[in-house]
């Protein structure tokens, strides 16, 4: 086991190691950290599980480690945890676990590391090494998670149905560890998911939302989805996505998938952004599809009005799935009401005035816009995906050209209520909300230049039809 000796030895993991021979505790580093070292993926979290007091260990660890070590304890938990220069080490001593039906707490005690081992989830995340006298460095791999690796298998040490029932939370996990690592899933592991699924409803809706993310965070998200989808936990924990899925046929009218449609969106994107939120927006663009769609004998199948539906929708979805209600979501709801306004200009003459307006409600998200949109050009023609994708390159152009004469993307009025209450001897009033929107509409329609010279002159002869008295 030498080269797997060096492929642990960090700095962290050598102080953990000196004080447990010292104490003569018997430690292992677990789980994760194991697996990401197998797979030549990089990892600064690191637990270590002790047959005895990780709490102890993690004591001394922490004041050798000097004043740059952060050490928490959780004393309901058994385990203590060390933030020191970017690593995040955890200590629990071994044990083993029994769990209720109505819970996903289990009743706890102390245990062996095979009793350890054995409450892993996966097969993969039970592998540990030794850090003892006269074993250290050796792999412990009593459930061939080393194998499942080189299989690219996601597996269960134990029955997966008892697995899933003890802890639902497990089957969110199976699903993320799969798109995460591109991993199959066993085929039992995966008839309990189907079978279990109604156990995820004990679980908290923030730590379901947490997988969630981890799975729309992962590079090809979409294959995480088509299990929640196929093992029927989508429904149980995104049903208006799991809605969108289906294609319905009027003659020879269909449409399409818009399930299939939102994933390969969501693949799209994710090549071009790791931005949780903007994926969130791709999720969700079409989201209110099937609440909207209407069958037409001349057009066929139609779907109007479902941005500004779908936007309606975003803060009920975030609420319920606890996400967060602040910009975030605000920003989503944005990206998801404005997705078709850039397409609608592909189609159409590109327009300054339409342009200008674009660029005024995107604001400084339009370059995030763009991004969405080009994503969600999907077809199965070819050529009709490379038109449409030369038709948005003008639009692109077009809005650079646009924004560079007249910067209205961050738009600042050039009349402030300020300067009209300078100019009229008139007190606070609607009526100054009324001239700075009708100097705004007319620099959105190209009427007249984003300067304050003609802004001004438009609010001299605006105030006369509105005979507003000059101050002297």
């Amino acid at each position: 086991m030498s080269e797997l000796i060096k492929s642990i030895k960090t700095e962290p993991i050598d102080i953990v190691k000196g004080h447990a021979q010292s104490m003569a505790l018997e430690t292992y580093v677990i789980g994760g950290y194991v697996r990401d070292q197998l797979l030549n993926r990089s990892s600064k979290d690191i637990d270590f599980v002790c047959i005895g007091n990780g709490i102890e260990l993690a004591k001394r660890v922490s004041k050798a480690m000097g004043k740059d070590a952060k050490f928490t304890v959780f004393k309901n938990y058994g385990t203590a945890s060390i933030h020191w220069k970017g690593h995040e080490l955890e200590f629990v001593g071994a044990r083993k676990e029994s769990y209720r039906s109505e819970s996903r707490n289990p009743e706890v005690s102390e245990g062996t590391l095979e009793d350890d081992q054995n409450r892993r989830d996966f097969t993969i995340n039970a592998l540990a090494i030794s850090l003892n006298k006269g074993s250290e460095g050796e792999l412990l791999d009593p459930f061939e998670g080393q194998r499942d690796l080189d299989r690219k298998l996601i597996r269960t040490p134990l029955d997966p149905q008892v697995t899933f029932s003890d802890d639902p939370l497990r089957m969110m996990r199976a699903i993320r560890f799969s798109s995460q690592l591109g991993f199959d899933i066993d085929a039992d592991t995966f008839d309990a998911l189907n079978s279990q699924r109604e156990r995820l409803k004990i679980i908290s809706q923030e730590r379901i939302s947490d997988e969630l993310n981890k799975i729309i965070l992962s590079p090809k998200p979409s294959y995480g989805f088509k299990l929640l989808f196929h093992s029927g936990i989508l429904e149980i924990v995104f049903p208006e996505m799991y809605r969108l899925q289906g294609v319905k046929k009027v003659g020879k009218h269909t449409h399409k998938d818009n399930f299939y449609h939102t994933l390969e969106v969501l693949d799209n994107i994710s090549e071009h952004t790791d931005d949780l939120w903007l994926r969130w927006a791709a999720i969700l663009h079409d989201i209110a599809k099937p609440a909207t769609q209407r069958f037409n004998e001349k057009s066929g199948w139609t779907f109007h009005g479902h941005e500004d539906m779908g936007s309606k929708w975003v803060p009920n979805i975030f609420k319920r799935m606890k996400l967060p209600l602040n910009e975030k979501m605000k920003y989503v709801q944005k990206m998801v009401r404005l997705h078709l306004r850039p397409i609608a200009l592909v189609k159409n003459h590109v327009s300054d005035s339409a342009v200008r307006r674009l660029l005024f409600d995107a604001g400084e998200d339009v370059e995030d816009l763009m991004t969405l949109c080009n994503a969600d050009i999907t077809s199965k023609n070819p050529e009709k995906v490379r038109k449409y994708m030369a038709n948005f390159k003008k639009v692109q152009a077009k809005m650079k050209e646009v924004e560079a004469n007249d910067h209205v993307r961050d738009f600042q009025p050039p009349i402030t209520g300020e300067d009209i209450l300078a100019a009229y001897d008139i007190k606070p009033s609607r009526v100054i909300a009324e001239i700075k929107a009708e100097i705004k509409e007319s620099i959105l329609d190209g009427k007249i230049p984003n300067e304050h010279d003609p802004a001004r002159e438009l609010m001299l002869t605006i105030g006369s039809r509105l005979q507003l008295p000059l101050r002297k």
